[in-house]
């Protein structure tokens, strides 16, 4: 019988908890809000709810894609919930934050893929918190042009869209979408003059000279900001990890990235997309 490998010493998480993280946790289920923080079990959930920062989840929690590295549930979603942007910049208001990150969940179900709802989102919250700084975290909305300009009229300050893995395994991890939507999205981004971010796995059986030419790809795509984290795990139906990487493999990484001339880069294994978010708002 084939016995669990254990994570590695640098992987090892504290269990959530805190008197922040128990004030966030609570404003959320009050007002009925989801974050990526719960529904995909990120690592650094204590550390960021401490500090009074949450990824805010829009549009529900169920996603009509089912990605295999992914905890978030997936089927045939509810309608939108017209109210959410209200109670979401009110929640924001109280938390006091300078600073937030939005994400939703792919919507295939609807027209536009709910771009104008992300719109009225963004506007929402900037009405309420004068002076916030936003970064939507959007998903490809199909590549369609329309769809991410919605968006960016918003004016959130910066827009980020993951590519999660590399080319050869995107079509074996991500469902529907292409690596080359993932550049299109982005380069629609930064051809317009808005800050464009991106993040991807490792550990998930790429090699090395595969994250290094996604590196380059995402820098191409007029990206100039990175997130690189490793792969976990989220629950026993998903795909387990065929790699741990070092600490040391990370910082080579992020030295690759740097020459390659991004102005921002989060590499390490317990990075997540949204891990530190507030110092990418000034990444230039």
């Amino acid at each position: 019988m084939q016995t669990e490998r254990r994570l590695p010493e640098w992987l090892k998480m504290h269990r959530a908890s805190g008197e922040n993280y128990s004030r966030v946790k609570r404003l959320v289920e009050s007002n009925q809000l989801h974050t990526i923080c719960t529904s995909g079990n990120c690592p650094n959930i204590g550390e960021c709810w401490n500090s009074g920062t949450a990824t805010f989840m829009i549009l529900g929690d169920i996603c009509t894609r089912s990605c295999k590295f992914c905890a978030t549930k997936t089927g045939k979603p509810f309608p939108p919930d017209n109210d959410e942007p209200a109670r979401l910049a009110e929640s924001i208001r109280i938390l006091k934050l300078k600073h937030c990150v939005i994400t939703s969940v792919d919507r295939d179900d609807l027209p536009d893929r709910g771009s104008e709802f992300w719109a009225e989102t963004i506007k929402a919250i900037k009405k309420v918190n004068p002076g916030i700084t936003v970064e939507a975290l959007i998903p490809d909305f199909d590549g369609s042009y329309a769809n991410i300009m919605r968006v960016i009229i918003a004016e959130p300050d910066i827009i980020s869209h993951n590519i999660e893995t590399v080319k050869r395994l995107t079509p074996y991890i991500r469902t529907k979408t292409k690596y080359s939507t993932s550049l299109t999205v982005l380069k629609i981004i930064s051809e317009k003059k808005r800050r464009a971010k991106s993040g991807f796995m490792v550990g998930l059986g790429e090699y090395e000279e595969e994250v290094k030419e996604t590196i380059g790809d995402l820098f191409n795509a007029g990206c100039r900001i990175l997130t690189l984290g490793q792969y976990l795990q989220p629950g026993l139906n998903h795909m387990k990890p065929v790699d741990y990487i070092t600490p040391d493999k990370f910082a080579e990484y992020r030295k690759f990235a740097v020459e390659t001339g991004f102005d921002f880069v989060e590499c390490h294994p317990l990075v997540r997309s949204s891990f530190h978010a507030e110092k990418h708002i000034s990444a230039r």
